[in-house]
């Protein structure tokens, strides 16, 4: 099975259980049995469940990462050079610096599938490894 790599309203919409998403990310997480989650997400994930669902929420994600599909991972030296470069590229555009992680992480892994409710920013973006990527839901 393919590995993809999850943005934040993805999980958000997940563990949220009153965001009008989380009937359409629920089954796509079962689908997959490992997740990408750069750490740049954790930020704006414990911001806005924090905000929205309570920081009761916030504390069960954290404290249940490793029992879940999700798969934490580092940005590394190079993939902040990519970022700085999707930046720089698309400053018109605004893209920030998150889904920017997260683009130059799916191509260091070769991940062409990303589980995102942010369409506008990734479907701008093309990635080097492929023609666009698989956005889901």
């Amino acid at each position: 099975m393919e590995t993809v790599i999850a943005d934040t309203g993805f999980v958000v919409a997940l563990l949220n259980q009153t965001d009008r998403r989380h009937l359409d990310v629920q089954p796509i997480y079962l689908q997959y049995p490992k997740i990408l989650l750069p750490k740049t997400v954790f930020v704006e994930v414990a911001y806005l469940i924090g905000r929205d669902a309570g920081i009761p929420t916030t504390i069960a994600f954290l404290r249940n990462i490793q029992k879940s599909r999700f798969q934490p991972i580092d940005l590394i030296d190079q993939d902040l050079d990519r970022i700085a470069d999707i930046l720089e590229q698309y400053l018109d555009s605004r893209v920030d610096f998150v889904d920017a992680s997260v683009m130059a992480i799916a191509e260091r892994c070769n991940i062409k599938t990303v589980l995102t409710l942010d369409q506008r920013d990734f479907r701008l973006f093309r990635p080097n490894h492929c023609d666009a990527f698989t956005l889901l839901p």
